[in-house]
Parts: structure tokens; sequence; C-alpha cells
């Protein structure tokens, strides 16, 4: 008897071992992978409209209607990028997903409280190697440091109406995710008379 439940409780631990494994390995090893989809359609920091979800016709797994969706496929091996966001009459949301699809930030137009989402995405060491200014302070700019170098940026607009479409695929059109070309600004210092 004993032996039995042995091998019942070692069977069960060994098939929740294998599940688990395979469950969080498989992101990884899956060909098909939003990254892999998107990249023929898309441009490296660049913003990409993707068409309307359909029936039968999504590039994405549950893509909804109501909403114009964009993407920006982003590289930071060359450096910091800028996201700008013109918000939609109704509602916009940007998140974003690292290679591997794992969300690691996401803002919406309420948050931002302002008429376009701007923000600089750079990873870790870019943001480390960025000067330090005290008159520059996060309320003046928002800084996303990225987990990996690569990833993706959804941008969403919601079409509260079928007809408001047109208007939340142009505040889409609109949105830039370019590299930096300038430097991050800085307050001049004053300098101290003599």
């Amino acid at each position: 008897m004993i032996r039995l439940a042995f091998t019942i409780i070692v069977g069960v631990l060994l098939g929740g071992v294998v599940h688990l494994v395979s469950v969080l390995a498989l992101p990884r090893i899956g060909t098909q992978d939003a990254y892999s989809r998107l990249t023929p359609i898309t441009t490296v920091n660049a913003v990409t409209q993707l068409p309307l979800a359909e029936p039968g016709n999504s590039l994405m797994p549950f893509m909804d209607p109501a909403f114009a969706t964009a993407i920006c496929r982003y590289d930071l091996s060359e450096g910091p990028l800028k996201l700008t966001v013109p918000v939609s009459q109704a509602y916009t949301s940007v998140s974003f997903y690292t290679r591997n699809e794992l969300a690691y930030y996401a803002i919406n137009d309420r948050s931002a409280g302002k008429k376009v989402i701007e923000l600089d995405l750079m990873t870790e060491a870019q943001h480390n190697a960025l000067p330090e200014d005290e008159e520059v302070t996060s309320a003046d700019r928002l800084i996303i440091d990225s987990p990996t170098p690569t990833g993706l940026i959804v941008l969403k607009a919601l079409a509260a109406e079928p007809g408001l479409m047109p208007q939340a695929q142009a505040s889409l059109n609109a949105a830039s995710c370019r590299p930096q070309t300038e430097p991050p600004a800085t307050a001049e210092k004053p300098r101290a008379k003599r």
C-alpha cells in the first residue's frame, strides 16, 4: 500500500514538473510568436498600422474589431527611441512587450493626462549613461527601461462606433516611433558671478 501511494505521488509530481517546464518553454520555442508573425509586415523603429480585425483574418489572436491597432517593432541597439502617440477621441493605450512577449509596461491616455503620449524608450545601460540633471524631473519626461534590446510596442485606439474608425486610425497614423537624433534635453545651469 505504501509503495502504491509513493508511486502515485511521484507520478503526480513528475507530471506537474513536466507540465510546468513545457508551459514555460513553449513561448521560447514556438516559431509563430507575435514578433515572428509581424516581422515581414513591419519596419524596425517605425509605426505600422495593422489591418482591421475580421473573423478568421487576424494577425494576432484576440484582436478587438473596435480598436485600430498599430505596431512598432523596436531595436535599441543603435540608441534610444522617442515614441509619440496622439490620443484618440475615445481611448488610446500603449503596451510594451519584450521579444519573448513578456509585457513590461503599459500606459493609456487617462494616465498620461495629456493630448499626446510622449516617452523615451531605452535599455537600462542607455538610461544609466544619461547625464544627471537636477532640473529635469520625471514630470518633464517619461523614460521607460526596456529589459531587452528588441521588442514590440502595441498602440491601440478605440472607435466607440464603427463610423469613428477612420478617426482612430488617423490618430495612430500620426504616431511616431523613431530613434532619438538629438541628445536628451538638459537645462542650462546659470553661471556663477565673479
